[in-house]
């Protein structure tokens, strides 16, 4: 009998060593994906419209415009065209962010495992945002997983989300096909990049978009927790 069971064990470890990663590059989305953080976002932008005397927008319409970069996610939430106005709203956003609201913004319970697990497994693994470059950076710099990432887009190097622009700048940087990569994020702007260019995509509901409208962009899976996103990821 233990025997048997030493077997049984051998074989258990060697098919989880065995497993295989379906994607070579894997591009996350990071806020509402990767990184806890639409509290702090509904509260800076909270923050922002207070101070430059504008309606307060609620929780449910701010989440609705994150991961498009920022200005043009300001100019939707408010219905605005005035650039000044505008550029007003991102100054004290900004500044809110950085300086004024202490909301915490922890990585997903699991995250820093499935990092590893891809790196272990041979995949290339990127980030596609909407936050600006100082803003990644900080966010590597607190969290200390910079050094995962191969390469990354932000919103003031590409064109704003539901554009491919960040998909195929990363595609042509790190030289893989679109077959090759899966797109991960937690909005129908992540979704809709992907789709428009023919690229797998995997929904996760635990960001800021309803489940129904990631649905409707046909993922090739929609994942409730970053445990289902690891074993969506692997063969």
């Amino acid at each position: 009998m233990e025997l048997k069971a030493h077997e049984a064990a051998v074989r258990s470890s060697t098919s989880l060593n065995e497993k295989q990663p379906r994607y070579k590059l894997v591009i996350f989305d990071w806020d509402g994906t990767l990184m806890d953080s639409a509290a702090k976002i509904v509260s800076c932008m909270q923050i922002a419209a207070t101070q430059c005397g504008m309606p307060i927008p609620t929780y449910d319409e701010v989440g609705h415009i994150i991961g498009i970069s920022l200005k043009p996610a300001i100019k939707k939430l408010f219905n605005i065209e005035d650039d000044k106005l505008a550029e007003q709203l991102v100054d004290a956003y900004k500044d809110a962010f950085v300086t004024r609201d202490t909301t915490p913004c922890p990585l997903f319970d699991g995250v820093n495992p499935l990092l590893a697990s891809l790196k272990e497994a041979g995949c290339t693994l990127a980030v596609a945002t909407g936050k600006a470059r100082r803003g990644l950076d900080r966010a590597w710099a607190q969290t200390n997983t910079g050094s995962f990432f191969s390469a990354s887009r932000t919103a003031d190097e590409a064109e704003s989300k539901p554009s491919p622009d960040m998909l195929l700048q990363l595609l042509d940087e790190l030289e893989f096909e679109i077959s090759d990569a899966v797109m991960i994020g937690d909005t129908t702007y992540d979704m809709q990049m992907a789709k428009t260019i023919g690229m797998d995509r995997i929904g996760v509901s635990y960001g800021v978009h309803a489940q129904v409208h990631l649905e409707a962009l046909s993922p090739v899976a929609l994942v409730h927790s970053v445990s289902e996103l690891e074993a969506a990821l692997f063969n």
